[in-house]
């Protein structure tokens, strides 16, 4: 089967392990190549997000932006919880000069897997070829 053939699979197991781990929905749909290349990338950009000291958002009372944020950074799935749980400070290094680019970072990662999560939908439903 080339990377260009889609196998019908389950569109909810294809979308759950697309955010799980970034790639991993496509790898079950049978476009191996594309779910490396995928998996790459995202893992690379959320962990320099890390290496620049980045803020893994949480929800704060009266920041509206922050959930949009937390959204943002649990679109990364379990590199996120990861993070989470081997991180000394979720908060980020405010007062590191790369902070704002790692924030950027750990934001555009976790969107491009929720991007991943319906491509890998629109793959298994047959919407896309």
């Amino acid at each position: 089967m080339s990377d260009t053939e889609t196998p019908r699979r389950s569109t909810a197991v294809a979308m759950i392990l697309a955010w799980l781990v970034p790639g991993l929905g496509h790898f079950y749909l049978g476009r191996r190549r594309t779910a490396f290349a995928f998996c790459g990338i995202v893992a690379a950009t959320f962990l320099i997000g890390l290496s620049f000291q980045g803020r893994l958002y949480t929800i704060e009372e009266g920041q509206p932006l922050t959930i949009l944020a937390t959204f943002a950074v649990y679109g990364a799935g379990l590199l996120n919880f990861a993070a989470r749980a081997l991180s000394d400070a979720p908060a980020g290094a405010i007062l590191a000069p790369t902070y704002e680019y790692g924030c950027a970072y750990l934001l555009t990662a976790g969107l491009m897997n929720l991007l991943l999560v319906l491509d890998a939908h629109d793959l298994a439903s047959g919407k896309k070829r």
